[in-house]
């Protein structure tokens, strides 16, 4: 099950990112984080854009909205969505 707090201006969850991966996906979850398949490279910082870019689409909304809280140079992430709650997101993550 995916670990999710629930603030007043969204959520915060983590993520594990599998960087160079064939294509990007939602792998499942473990550990209480949401694995994500990632093309991009752990390199200068495009792992962590692709993963906002990634989220932002699979969630709905705009790239702002999301933001990387901790492990910027770490493959597990801890992640703000902006907008989102928790009602709105089991949906998506509770079919893995």
């Amino acid at each position: 099950m995916l670990d999710i707090i629930e603030t007043t201006e969204g959520i915060i969850f983590n993520i594990r990112v599998l960087p160079r991966s064939s294509r990007s996906g939602v792998a499942g979850i473990r550990n209480g984080a949401l694995k994500i398949k990632i093309t991009a490279p752990a390199l200068e910082g495009r792992a962590n854009e692709a993963c906002i870019a990634f989220l932002a689409d699979l969630f709905g909304v705009p790239r702002k909205s999301v933001s990387i809280l901790g492990g910027l140079k770490s493959k597990n992430k801890r992640v703000f969505v902006a907008g989102l709650t928790r009602a709105a997101m089991e949906p998506m993550t509770g079919k893995l």
